[in-house]
């Protein structure tokens, strides 16, 4: 299968050509990169033979099957139908839009198109969550309470790598969408009861730096999530699940209970990397002719949810 990558020198970007060059006959031809990226240096660096700032010219080539979108937040909806209605398959970055409309459009434009369009809500993959999930289903574990810490130091307009970045990011529409998608797909509930407070407004940024959100289900279960641009370490996200036997604290690709014994993972899943499992799913739904789990349609109520956040913020 050949694909494209559209922000291939970003962040995210380098995670997803990294993960795709564990996966066995799967080659990226083509990348996309934006200002100030230099896309042609990156991309002969790399052996990839073909690269360019436009993404309708990787789109109109013959030989791209499917495209991972790892572009601005802003650009994800227009671009991801961009993709469907050139008759390519699509995973963008999470989150798919940063507004419900924009989702709901997204969602429309993969039942009409038929192709395969999905979210990348790594979250889902990662072998901590997954072997949670696991017990969950099997009625081993029912989850009371998902209490999580998503910290940051980003008081100026920085990236993952510590360079600068040309847009700017969302503690709600992006760092809260992990969460929020990820507490609904371990209850199988939509949560509804929402509550959310937010800080002050940065004054370049133009968004808030800290923010809180409280969220329930209808059989109750609660899911309290921190958010913060200020928070000077330790940095990443913390989970921690409250359940009715156990309590377990998930680090990315760790997990450990709720005394610090490690839980051993080896037998979750094929890799230890959640993107590269993500990116696993979306080659593996194109090529069996199926929906993928996190799909853009699945990953609607997440959206749905943000939207009732948003309006409790205004």
């Amino acid at each position: 299968m050949k694909i494209c990558i559209a922000g291939a020198a970003g962040a995210f970007g380098m995670k997803h050509l990294d993960a795709v060059s564990a996966i066995e006959d799967v080659e990226v031809v083509s990348v996309v990169g934006g200002e100030p990226d230099d896309i042609e240096s990156f991309a002969k660096q790399r052996g990839i033979a073909h690269w360019t700032k436009d993404l309708s010219e990787s789109l109109a080539r013959d030989d791209v099957e499917a495209v991972i979108l790892a572009t601005p937040t802003q650009l994800h909806a227009a671009q991801a139908i961009q993709c469907l209605q050139a008759g390519k398959h699509v995973m963008v970055e999470i989150p798919m839009a940063d507004n419900l409309d924009d989702s709901v459009a997204l969602v429309e434009a993969q039942k009409k198109s038929g192709f395969v369009a999905m979210a990348g809500h790594t979250r889902r993959f990662n072998p901590s969550h997954q072997w949670i999930r696991q017990r969950i289903l099997s009625g081993e574990l029912t989850l009371q309470h998902l209490d999580v810490q998503t910290f940051f130091f980003r008081r100026t307009n920085m990236n993952a790598l510590g360079k600068p970045r040309t847009w700017t990011d969302h503690l709600l529409w992006h760092h809260a969408c992990h969460t929020v998608d990820l507490f609904q797909y371990q209850t199988g509930e939509k949560a509804n009861v929402v509550q959310a407070m937010q800080g002050p407004i940065h004054p370049d940024l133009k968004i808030a730096m800290d923010m809180s959100i409280g969220m329930k289900t209808p059989t109750g279960k609660l899911c309290t999530l921190t958010l913060s641009f200020n928070n000077d370490g330790p940095l990443g996200t913390f989970f921690r699940y409250i359940c009715d036997n156990g309590t377990y604290i998930a680090r990315y690709d760790d997990l450990v209970d709720g005394k610090e014994n490690p839980i051993d993972l080896s037998g979750v899943a094929v890799s230890n990397n959640g993107i590269e499992l993500q990116d696993r799913e979306f080659f593996a739904a194109i090529k069996e002719g199926r929906e993928p789990n996190g799909s853009v349609a699945q990953c609607l109520p997440a959206m749905e949810t943000l939207d009732a956040l948003e309006k409790v913020l205004q």
